[in-house]
C-alpha cells in the first residue's frame, strides 16, 4: 500500500509539475526539487537490501540518517532511558555485522565496563590452539531412536508462523538450508513455508496440538504421523512451557485466524482457538514419558523431546525419577529462560516468572548427572543467546549445543522496533501485513542468517583456541570468570554447584537437593497431594 501511494502521488505530482509548465515556465525549477526524489523513492522500492526502505522510501532515509551519529544518540537515550534497548548495542551491531559479513573488528577497545558487578570473560591461555577448522556436530538420539540426527552447534530457535511472517519463515529456512543447521517450527505448526526452503525442522508440538489436532482439540495421531514422516521433519521437540510466559496458554483471536492459518493449525477459519496451559494428553511425569515414547513410534524412531521452562526443582526431580522407573528417556531437553522472548506476553509473567536460563541450563544438568543419565540425554540451551561467548557459557554450564530467535531475528534485519504484538514490524519480520511482509526480500535475508550463525560458531571455536582447548567438550566452568565485587572473581565453578555423577542415587547430597530428592517419591504426579 505504501508503494502504490507513492507511485501514484508521484505520478500526479509529475504530471502537474509538467501541466503548469506549458503554462508557467518558471514552474521547472519544482521539477529539480521534486524530480531527485521521485528517483530515490523508486530506487527505495526497487532495492532488495534495506526492507524499512522498500517499505517506507524516502522517509526511511532519516534512520540511516541517525546511524551516522548513532553513539551519541543511543548514548543520550541509554542515559536516559535504561530500557530504551533491549539488547546492548554492541551485541545488536554485531550480529548485524556478522549477517552482513562485514568487518567485525571494533575500534578504540572494550566497550563496557570490566568492574561493574556480574561482569563475566574467559580465561585465556599462554599457550593458544588452533581453532577447529570443521565445527563439531553433535549427535541426538538414545538407545530408542532409530534415526538419530547430527546437530549444529547453533540453531534456529522456536518462532512459529503467524507470529513471524510467511517471508521471514521462508528465509530462515533458506538460510538453515544453506549453512545445514536446523530451523525450530514454534507451536504453530508446519507450513508451507517451513517446507519450501528445504531445511532440517523441528517439529515443535504445543498445547493446542497445531498440526496434529483433533476436531476437539486433542491429539490426532494419524495427522501427527503423516506429518512427522517428512525427510526434513529431523526431530520432535514437545513444548512444556517457554521461557517468556511459562505456565500461561495462549489465544488466537478469530480475526487472525485466516483461511490460510486455518489449514495449517487444524482449526476452523475465523474462530478463537485457545492454547491451554497444559497438555491433555498426559498429567503425570510418567504420562509425559510414555506419550514422548508415543512420538517417537509414531514417527519412525526419530529423536523426540521436550522444552521447558525450569520451575521447581522437586519437579523435575519426579520426572528423572520416572525416567529410572520406567525406562523411558527424552533423546533432548531444551532449556529456556525465564528471560525467553515473545511477540507478546503479559507483563508480570515475562519479567518475575520461570528460572533465568543459566539457572534452568545448570539445574538440568545436575538433575541429570545426580541420577547417572546425562550422557544419555542431550541438553539445548535456549534464552538469549547472540555471540560466542553466549555459546560458550552454555556450554560451561552443561549444555551441548544452543538454539538462539533473537539473533536469527536481528539477522532477518530487525530492529526491534518493539512492535511485534501489533502487526505493524516495520521490517515485515513479526507481521502479517502483505504490505510490509513485501518489504523483506528472501533472497537477501536467507545468506544473512546463514552468515550470522557460521560467523557465530566459528567464534565460538576462536574463542576455544584462545583458551587454549581443542573442542567444545573440553570446556567447563572453570574457564569462565565473574566478578563478584570491586575486588573479588570467582569462576563459575567455585560460585555454583556441580553434583558429582551419581550423586542423588548415591545419597551423596544435603540441604534443598536431599529434601527435595527425598519429596520425589516417585512419578505418579508432579506434586504431593497434599500441595494446593
Amino acid at each position: 500500500m505504501v508503494r502504490r501511494w507513492f507511485y501514484g502521488c508521484s505520478a500526479l505530482l509529475l504530471t502537474g509539475i509538467l501541466a503548469a509548465a506549458t503554462v508557467a515556465p518558471g514552474v521547472l525549477w519544482a521539477l529539480a526539487v521534486v524530480g531527485p526524489l521521485v528517483l530515490v523513492g523508486v530506487y527505495d522500492v526497487t532495492q532488495r537490501q534495506h526492507t524499512i526502505l522498500r517499505n517506507f522510501p524516502i522517509i526511511g532515509h532519516v534512520r540511516y540518517l541517525f546511524e551516522l551519529v548513532r553513539p551519541e544518540i543511543q548514548q543520550y537515550f541509554i542515559e536516559s532511558n535504561t530500557d530504551a534497548f533491549p539488547i546492548e548495542r554492541e551485541f545488536r551491531d554485531l550480529v548485524y555485522q556478522r549477517a552482513k559479513g562485514d568487518l567485525e573488528t571494533q575500534p578504540f577497545g572494550t566497550q563496557r565496563d570490566v568492574y561493574r558487578l556480574g561482569y563475566e570473560w574467559a580465561a585465556h591461555s599462554l599457550a593458544p590452539v588452533a581453532p577447529l577448522e570443521t565445527p563439531p556436530r553433535i549427535p541426538i538420539g538414545g538407545a530408542d531412536c532409530r534415526q538419530p540426527y547430527d546437530s549444529a552447534m547453533l540453531n534456529i530457535s522456536a518462532m512459529s508462523f503467524g507470529a513471524l511472517s510467511s517471508r521471514a519463515i521462508l528465509a530462515l529456512n533458506a538460510g538453515a538450508r544453506a549453512g545445514g543447521f536446523a530451523h525450530n517450527t514454534g507451536e504453530g505448526g508446519v507450513s508451507p513455508y517451513h517446507l519450501e526452503g528445504g531445511g532440517d525442522l523441528i517439529w515443535q508440538i504445543g498445547t493446542g496440538y497445531f498440526g496434529c489436532r483433533t476436531a476437539e482439540g486433542g491429539f490426532d495421531p494419524d495427522r501427527f504421523a503423516d506429518l512427522a514422516a517428512l525427510d526434513v521433519v529431523r526431530m520432535i521437540e514437545l513444548k512444556l512451557s517457554q521461557g517468556a510466559k511459562p505456565g500461561h496458554g495462549g489465544v488466537l483471536p478469530g480475526p487472525k485466524v485466516s483461511a490460510e492459518i486455518a489449514a495449517i493449525r487444524g482449526v476452523p477459519v475465523g474462530q478463537t482457538v485457545l492454547s491451554p496451559p497444559a497438555h491433555s494428553t498426559f498429567s503425570t511425569p510418567t504420562g509425559l514419558l510414555e506419550f514422548l515414547a508415543r512420538l517417537r513410534e509414531l514417527s519412525g524412531g526419530k529423536p523426540v523431546g521436550f522444552k521447558l521452562c525450569v520451575g521447581q526443582r522437586a519437579e523435575f526431580l519426579r520426572l528423572c525419577k520416572a525416567m529410572l522407573d520406567s525406562g523411558i528417556l527424552p533423546d533432548f531437553i531444551t532449556v529456556d529462560g525465564g528471560e525467553g522472548g515473545t511477540g507478546a506476553a503479559p507483563l508480570e509473567f515475562a519479567n518475575t516468572v520461570g528460572m533465568p536460563a543459566r539457572d534452568g541450563w545448570m539445574l538440568v544438568h545436575n538433575a541429570l548427572r545426580g541420577v547417572r543419565l546425562r550422557h544419555r540425554i542431550t541438553i539445548i540451551a535456549s534464552g538469549k543467546i547472540l555471540t560466542g561467548f553466549d555459546m560458550a557459557r552454555a556450554l560451561a554450564l552443561g549444555a551441548d549445543l544452543c538454539v538462539s530467535a533473537r539473533g536469527m531475528m536481528l539477522a532477518l534485519g530487525c530492529i526491534q522496533a518493539l512492535r511485534c504484538n501489533s502487526d505493524h514490524c516495520p521490517t515485515g519480520v513479526a507481521t502479517q501485513n502483505p504490505a510490509l511482509v513485501h518489504g523483506l526480500d528472501v533472497d537477501d535475508k536467507a545468506p544473512r542468517v546463514a552468515r550470522f550463525q557460521e560467523a557465530t560458531v566459528e567464534s565460538l571455536l576462536e574463542l576455544l583456541g584462545a583458551m587454549g582447548l581443542s573442542h567444545p567438550d573440553d570446556l567447563g566452568p572453570q574457564h569462565i570468570f565473574r566478578r563478584i565485587s570491586d575486588s573479588r572473581v570467582r569462576t563459575l565453578q567455585e560460585l555454583q554447584r556441580f553434583l558429582p555423577e551419581g550423586a542423588l542415587l548415591d545419597g551423596e547430597v544435603d540441604g534443598a537437593w536431599r529434601d527435595d530428592w527425598r519429596a520425589a517419591c516417585d512419578g505418579t504426579q508432579w506434586r504431593k497431594a497434599e500441595q494446593r
